[in-house]
């Protein structure tokens, strides 16, 4: 039996908008349900349980980030934040509040559709990525249980620190992680406010792994936010920090 296409949860307050997303979505296959309200928000994820939601952070009856947190206390599904503000400290915010990508308008579809696409994949194999004994991304490979990586198949040296970037970018593909969330995992809480460890370290790890350092392809820069770890639906061009 062949499974049903994956429900997404449309939260947008603009009908203008909630229009185009609709028509991009059921063109594609996707089945969907939509609001305009954080209440509205609450209830359609509550009673029908959808594999992804699209949240816009300006919302009449409250604020999308602070819902994000609430929905994150009971709920692992999917959260793309979508949203007029442009300013790093707000994809942060939402980011770190526990949302898995931020867009911001206006996008394309085909910007949409790929990060959506990443964030339903992830969603699929969280679990087993904990379990994972390897990764591959192109050339670049990873074996958890011999603690290697290659490069072309060429041995990469890496410090115990930027073994575990690699292995953290490596189990979020895809994915946008903050600096303090980097920083959280790799370092521990108390280096929260220290970013630049991240920027140096991320630097080196780079010379280590990128055809072009100055260039990079794999590990691409979200200026002023953190680091993602290129997978084959990304489509962002790589910045360097």
């Amino acid at each position: 039996m062949t499974a049903p296409p994956p429900l997404i949860a449309v939260i947008e307050d603009e009908p203008q908008m909630r229009r185009f997303i609709r028509a991009s979505l059921t063109a594609r296959g996707f089945r969907m349900i939509e609001g305009g309200t954080a209440n509205e928000a609450l209830l359609l994820v509550s009673s029908h349980n959808p594999d992804l939601l699209l949240l816009d952070l300006g919302l009449p009856d409250g604020d999308g980030i602070e819902l994000t947190r609430q929905l994150r206390e009971w709920s692992h599904m999917p959260i793309i934040v979508l949203s007029a503000r442009g300013l790093e400290q707000d994809k942060v915010a939402a980011l770190d509040a526990g949302a898995d990508d931020y867009l911001t308008k206006p996008f394309g579809v085909d910007e949409l559709l790929a990060r959506m696409r990443v964030a339903l994949r992830h969603a699929q194999t969280t679990a087993s990525s904990e379990t994972r004994q390897a990764f591959e991304f192109g050339s670049l490979k990873i074996d958890l249980v011999r603690r290697e990586v290659t490069q072309a198949g060429s041995a990469v040296r890496l410090t115990p620190i930027e073994y575990k970037l690699l292995t953290l970018l490596a189990r979020n593909a895809g994915r946008v992680l903050t600096h303090g969330q980097i920083l959280a995992e790799v370092w521990g809480h108390r280096h929260a406010n220290m970013a630049h460890h991240v920027r140096v370290h991320m630097a080196e790890l780079r010379k280590k792994i990128e055809a072009d350092p100055a260039r990079p392809k794999l590990i691409v820069t979200e200026p002023g936010v953190g680091y993602r770890l290129r997978d084959r639906e990304s489509s962002d061009d790589g910045n360097q920090s």
